[in-house]
Protein backbone atom coordinates (compact mmCIF):
# COMPACT_ATOMS: atom_id res chain seq x y z
CA UNK A 1 0.00 0.00 0.00
CA UNK A 2 1.43 3.56 -1.04
CA UNK A 3 1.91 5.70 2.26
CA UNK A 4 1.13 9.19 1.59
CA UNK A 5 1.92 12.35 3.92
CA UNK A 6 -0.29 15.17 4.73
CA UNK A 7 0.66 18.58 5.52
CA UNK A 8 -1.05 21.02 7.62
CA UNK A 9 -1.74 23.91 5.61
CA UNK A 10 -4.38 25.48 8.23
CA UNK A 11 -2.34 27.77 9.40
CA UNK A 12 -0.67 28.69 6.61
CA UNK A 13 -0.73 30.78 3.73
CA UNK A 14 0.69 32.67 0.55
CA UNK A 15 1.04 35.21 -1.89
CA UNK A 16 2.95 36.28 -4.98
CA UNK A 17 4.58 39.15 -5.83
CA UNK A 18 7.12 40.06 -8.87
CA UNK A 19 10.51 41.22 -8.76
CA UNK A 20 13.31 41.77 -10.64
CA UNK A 21 14.34 38.09 -10.23
CA UNK A 22 11.06 36.97 -11.51
CA UNK A 23 8.17 36.16 -9.10
CA UNK A 24 8.59 35.18 -5.32
CA UNK A 25 6.18 32.80 -3.41
CA UNK A 26 6.11 34.32 -0.20
CA UNK A 27 5.19 32.23 2.49
CA UNK A 28 3.47 33.07 5.92
CA UNK A 29 2.84 30.51 9.14
CA UNK A 30 1.00 31.67 12.01
CA UNK A 31 1.27 35.31 10.49
CA UNK A 32 4.94 35.03 10.20
CA UNK A 33 6.84 35.28 7.25
CA UNK A 34 8.53 31.53 6.98
CA UNK A 35 9.34 31.28 3.22
CA UNK A 36 10.35 33.18 -0.12
CA UNK A 37 10.92 31.34 -3.03
CA UNK A 38 11.79 31.95 -6.41
CA UNK A 39 10.27 30.16 -9.08
CA UNK A 40 12.08 26.88 -10.49
CA UNK A 41 13.94 26.48 -7.10
CA UNK A 42 15.67 23.98 -6.03
CA UNK A 43 14.09 22.61 -2.67
CA UNK A 44 11.44 24.78 -2.98
CA UNK A 45 8.00 22.79 -1.59
CA UNK A 46 4.84 21.92 -2.93
CA UNK A 47 2.84 24.41 -3.96
CA UNK A 48 -0.09 22.48 -1.90
CA UNK A 49 1.85 22.90 1.17
CA UNK A 50 1.88 26.67 0.66
CA UNK A 51 -1.77 27.31 2.09
CA UNK A 52 -4.09 29.11 0.94
CA UNK A 53 -3.25 32.27 -1.91
CA UNK A 54 -4.41 35.91 -0.55
CA UNK A 55 -3.36 38.96 -1.65
CA UNK A 56 0.02 40.33 -0.97
CA UNK A 57 -2.57 43.30 1.08
CA UNK A 58 -3.30 40.59 3.67
CA UNK A 59 -1.02 40.76 6.91
CA UNK A 60 1.77 39.73 7.59
CA UNK A 61 2.58 40.78 3.97
CA UNK A 62 2.49 44.44 3.17
CA UNK A 63 5.67 45.15 5.41
CA UNK A 64 7.15 42.13 3.76
CA UNK A 65 6.44 43.66 0.43
CA UNK A 66 7.32 47.10 1.62
CA UNK A 67 10.95 46.14 2.59
CA UNK A 68 11.75 43.98 -0.54
CA UNK A 69 10.78 46.85 -2.89
CA UNK A 70 13.37 49.12 -0.67
CA UNK A 71 16.17 46.51 -0.87
CA UNK A 72 15.61 46.04 -4.91
CA UNK A 73 15.59 49.60 -5.30
CA UNK A 74 19.37 50.03 -3.37
CA UNK A 75 18.19 51.85 -0.65
CA UNK A 76 17.63 49.02 2.42
CA UNK A 77 20.67 46.75 3.31
CA UNK A 78 19.18 44.78 6.11
CA UNK A 79 15.84 43.53 6.86
CA UNK A 80 13.90 43.84 10.16
CA UNK A 81 10.99 41.49 9.72
CA UNK A 82 10.37 38.64 12.17
CA UNK A 83 11.10 35.61 10.57
CA UNK A 84 10.14 31.91 11.41
CA UNK A 85 13.10 29.55 10.28
CA UNK A 86 11.56 26.12 10.26
CA UNK A 87 14.22 23.37 10.43
CA UNK A 88 16.93 21.61 12.83
CA UNK A 89 18.58 23.16 15.09
CA UNK A 90 22.05 22.98 13.11
CA UNK A 91 19.90 24.33 10.13
CA UNK A 92 18.39 27.19 11.92
CA UNK A 93 22.20 27.88 13.44
CA UNK A 94 23.35 28.27 10.22
CA UNK A 95 20.95 30.25 8.76
CA UNK A 96 20.72 32.80 12.05
CA UNK A 97 24.36 33.20 10.54
CA UNK A 98 23.72 34.07 7.19
CA UNK A 99 21.75 37.10 8.52
CA UNK A 100 24.94 38.76 9.79
CA UNK A 101 26.89 38.88 6.52
CA UNK A 102 27.04 42.27 5.72
CA UNK A 103 25.11 43.35 3.03
CA UNK A 104 27.98 43.81 -0.04
CA UNK A 105 30.26 41.64 1.11
CA UNK A 106 30.57 37.60 0.52
CA UNK A 107 31.69 34.80 3.14
CA UNK A 108 33.25 31.14 1.63
CA UNK A 109 31.65 28.10 3.24
CA UNK A 110 34.33 27.89 5.54
CA UNK A 111 34.31 31.07 7.36
CA UNK A 112 30.78 30.25 7.63
CA UNK A 113 31.35 26.65 9.12
CA UNK A 114 34.42 28.48 11.70
CA UNK A 115 31.60 31.33 12.95
CA UNK A 116 29.51 28.69 13.73
CA UNK A 117 32.34 26.77 15.59
CA UNK A 118 32.31 23.95 13.54
CA UNK A 119 35.80 24.75 10.73
CA UNK A 120 35.08 21.03 9.59
CA UNK A 121 31.76 21.48 8.87
CA UNK A 122 31.75 22.79 5.68
CA UNK A 123 29.85 20.54 3.89
CA UNK A 124 27.35 20.19 6.39
CA UNK A 125 27.11 24.00 6.22
CA UNK A 126 27.01 24.38 2.36
CA UNK A 127 23.99 21.56 2.58
CA UNK A 128 22.13 23.71 5.21
CA UNK A 129 23.16 26.76 3.20
CA UNK A 130 20.78 25.30 -0.25
CA UNK A 131 17.62 24.34 1.80
CA UNK A 132 17.48 27.91 3.43
CA UNK A 133 13.53 28.23 2.84
CA UNK A 134 13.77 32.60 3.33
CA UNK A 135 15.62 33.58 0.09
CA UNK A 136 17.01 37.23 -0.19
CA UNK A 137 16.04 38.44 3.02
CA UNK A 138 18.13 35.33 5.12
CA UNK A 139 21.28 36.06 2.23
CA UNK A 140 22.07 32.55 1.32
CA UNK A 141 23.52 33.77 -1.78
CA UNK A 142 26.32 35.94 -0.09
CA UNK A 143 28.29 32.56 0.34
CA UNK A 144 30.80 31.53 -1.97
CA UNK A 145 33.16 28.69 -2.54
CA UNK A 146 36.66 28.92 -0.91
CA UNK A 147 38.45 30.15 -3.77
CA UNK A 148 35.66 32.80 -4.79
CA UNK A 149 33.73 31.14 -7.43
CA UNK A 150 29.88 31.58 -8.14
CA UNK A 151 29.02 27.73 -6.14
CA UNK A 152 25.75 26.85 -6.53
CA UNK A 153 22.45 28.72 -5.37
CA UNK A 154 18.91 27.35 -4.97
CA UNK A 155 18.00 30.11 -7.10
CA UNK A 156 19.88 29.35 -10.10
CA UNK A 157 23.54 30.98 -10.37
CA UNK A 158 22.60 33.29 -12.97
CA UNK A 159 20.25 34.65 -10.02
CA UNK A 160 23.20 34.90 -7.60
CA UNK A 161 25.35 36.76 -9.39
CA UNK A 162 22.96 39.49 -10.23
CA UNK A 163 22.13 39.39 -6.74
CA UNK A 164 26.07 39.72 -5.77
CA UNK A 165 26.80 42.25 -8.48
CA UNK A 166 23.41 44.43 -7.49
CA UNK A 167 24.78 44.98 -3.67
CA UNK A 168 27.92 45.27 -4.72
CA UNK A 169 26.78 48.16 -7.22
CA UNK A 170 24.49 49.76 -4.19
CA UNK A 171 26.86 49.46 -1.60
CA UNK A 172 29.30 51.75 -3.85
CA UNK A 173 26.94 53.93 -5.13
CA UNK A 174 25.56 54.75 -1.12
CA UNK A 175 29.47 55.13 -0.47
CA UNK A 176 30.49 57.46 -3.25
CA UNK A 177 27.73 59.52 -1.88
CA UNK A 178 28.57 59.20 1.67
CA UNK A 179 25.90 57.64 2.51
CA UNK A 180 27.14 55.10 5.58
CA UNK A 181 25.21 51.67 6.08
CA UNK A 182 22.67 51.09 8.83
CA UNK A 183 24.40 49.86 12.20
CA UNK A 184 24.12 46.22 11.96
CA UNK A 185 21.49 44.50 14.34
CA UNK A 186 20.39 40.91 15.32
CA UNK A 187 16.38 41.72 15.60
CA UNK A 188 15.76 39.40 12.30
CA UNK A 189 18.12 36.30 13.84
CA UNK A 190 16.48 37.03 17.63
CA UNK A 191 13.28 37.51 16.22
CA UNK A 192 13.80 34.45 13.82
CA UNK A 193 14.85 32.58 17.42
CA UNK A 194 11.29 33.78 19.10
CA UNK A 195 9.77 31.30 17.10
CA UNK A 196 11.03 28.51 16.66
CA UNK A 197 9.77 25.40 14.93
CA UNK A 198 8.80 22.00 15.60
CA UNK A 199 11.02 19.64 14.07
CA UNK A 200 9.28 16.40 15.02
Amino acid sequence: MRSTHTVNTSNKQHTVVDSPYGPLTLVATGGVLSGLYMTGQRHRPAEESFGERVAAAEEPFPEVVRQLAAYFAGELTEFDLPLRLEGTDFQRSVWDQLVRIPYGETWSYGRLAAELGKPNASRAVGLANGKNPIGIIVPCHRVIGASGGMTGYGGGLERKVRLLDFESGARQFQESRGLSRPQTTTSGTSRANAAPASTA
